[in-house]
């Protein structure tokens, strides 16, 4: 009898110390991985000793989309894995875009601030839309801030949307090269993170918000500045490719390689989605929110307008000062902005805008109606920056 219960404590002890392990070895211990070495290859895997992530309340409840598809904040609903929907993907090359690819040049010139928040209609705002402010219910709406010198301009705007604030970053450039992604750390690896903000800080970013939390998934193309770093394709998953000229298009991983897109000029690969905007039209509708976010949440996406210029969108949720966007409410606003194509990235408690090394919008990294700006900490950034 005594041997049977030792038997059974040594099979729970091993067991307790085997799910330590694994909840670890996901949400914890951080490990930094190298490009992916040839076609179809997996990451190559080099142990870091860095631990000292604390990832697993920020990210609780989440899986690798690879397998599920979709990954859930545990409070809210909130997806925070990439969604899949196939039969989206386009096989051509890109058309349009900057056609710009060199080196940029010229120096940052400081910004240049706009004395207060004066009110204005979308006409004066530099928004083009041939939707009316009524079709949203936009209550107000302001220039808060504004960047240019000889190579960038940049405006900031603030909307109040049906109870839901919103931040909008246009952004031109002579060059596509200033639209650049970073690694939280500089070390591409899973469980790497930190705010968005130090990632910006870290490489002098103008602007920056979150981006598609890479870390958090096993598979699914992964290239950034021009590097292939994951080749391992994910079936039916969407994700928006950013082109050397500084053209977008949404492409299905099942239907072309991660190297075939660095093949036609492919420097920034995003994997969260969906797709928001296709050629000019909303490319979500109310289903879409099924299994991916029960509700209205904290949004960030990503779109370029048929005159080249860069939005860059942060929308606050979950406090008592903003509700939130569903994915077709941000869809049906970055239209509305002029989108002509538009990405959805990670949102929930990892939206942030950071604007000239301050946090523009109001985190809710901290949990829900967490109202102090608390960042989460995430696994990379999309910034403008020399």
């Amino acid at each position: 009898m005594i041997k049977k219960h030792k038997k059974l404590l040594a099979y729970m002890l091993a067991l307790a110390v085997f799910s330590t392990y694994v909840v670890m070895d996901t949400f914890v211990i951080s490990r930094v991985y190298s490009e992916a070495s040839g076609a179809g290859s997996e990451a190559a895997l080099q142990a870091d000793d860095q631990s000292g992530s604390d990832e697993t309340a920020d990210r609780e409840g989440q899986t690798d989309s690879g397998n599920s598809g979709n990954a859930e904040d545990s409070e809210s609903g909130e997806a925070h894995g990439p969604g899949n929907k196939p039969g989206s993907g386009h096989g051509g090359p890109p058309s349009g875009g900057k056609g710009h690819g060199g080196k940029p040049g010229g120096s940052k010139s400081g910004s240049e601030s706009s004395s207060g928040k004066n009110s204005s209609d979308s006409s004066s705002s530099g928004t083009e839309s041939s939707s009316s402010s009524a079709t949203f219910g936009i209550s107000t709406m302001s220039t808060d801030d504004s960047y240019s010198d000889d190579n960038l301009s940049i405006k900031l705007s603030e909307y109040t949307v049906s109870g839901t604030v919103i931040h909008v970053a246009e952004v031109k450039a002579d060059s596509a090269a200033y639209l650049k992604t970073a690694f939280a750390q500089g070390s591409y690896g899973k469980n790497v993170t930190a705010t968005t903000s130090d990632i910006a800080e870290s490489v002098n970013a103008i602007l920056a918000i979150n981006g598609d939390y890479y870390g958090a998934q096993e598979n699914g193309y992964v290239i950034r500045n021009g590097k292939l770093y994951r080749s391992t394709a994910v079936s039916g998953r969407e994700d928006l490719v950013i082109y050397s000229d500084g053209s977008f298009e949404i492409i299905n991983e099942s239907e072309v390689t991660a190297e075939q897109l660095l093949a036609k000029g492919a420097v920034q690969t995003l994997s969260f989605g969906p797709a928001l905007v296709e050629n000019g039209k909303v490319s979500v509708d109310s289903d879409d929110e099924v299994g991916r976010a029960m509700a209205s949440n904290p949004r960030t996406a990503i779109g370029v307008k048929a005159d080249e210029t860069y939005i860059f969108m942060v929308s606050d949720g979950r406090t008592d000062e903003s509700e939130g966007f569903s994915l077709l409410q941000l869809a049906e606003f970055m239209k509305y902005l002029g989108a002509e194509t538009a990405y959805n990235l990670d949102g929930g408690g990892s939206s942030t805008m950071v604007f000239n090394g301050s946090v523009v919008n109001t985190p809710t990294g901290g949990g829900i109606g967490n109202g102090s700006g608390s960042e989460r900490k995430v696994s990379d950034i999309v910034y403008i920056g020399y």
